[in-house]
């Protein structure tokens, strides 16, 4: 397995995640077999490991709320849900503007059909 996150996440490295990412969801793999999808609860480190405490992870009988990761580890945390909906509402305002900029044309160039004949 090779994940690597969704559209609305961004990489970080576990050794980036700091008391901001405390509360916020992410996803990783820890081995070759798993993603984890959880809350960051708590966060440790020591030079060359992040601990990570999980809520919403733990409670099912192979499910682990703690993870060990390498500072190195890639990690996905969510976007900030407002800047994320600024990009898609200003996405969405471009495709309206290219879609009336061709019904413009479109009318344009049929009045100078009708216009010549």
């Amino acid at each position: 397995m090779n994940y690597s996150g969704s559209q609305y996440e961004k990489a970080v490295t576990a050794g980036e995640l700091d008391r901001s990412h405390v509360g916020q969801t992410v996803s990783f793999q820890p081995n070759d077999f798993t993603v984890v999808f959880g809350r960051i609860a708590g966060i440790a480190r020591t030079d060359a490991q992040v601990y990570l405490s999980l809520e919403g992870v733990g409670g099912g009988t192979h499910l682990k709320d703690e993870y060990d990761l390498p500072v190195a580890h890639e990690v996905y945390v969510q976007l900030d849900p407002l800047s994320s909906a600024g990009k898609t509402i200003s996405d969405a305002e471009r495709v309206i503007k290219e879609k009336l900029d061709e019904i413009k044309k479109n009318l344009l160039d049929r009045d100078q059909k009708s216009g010549s004949e």
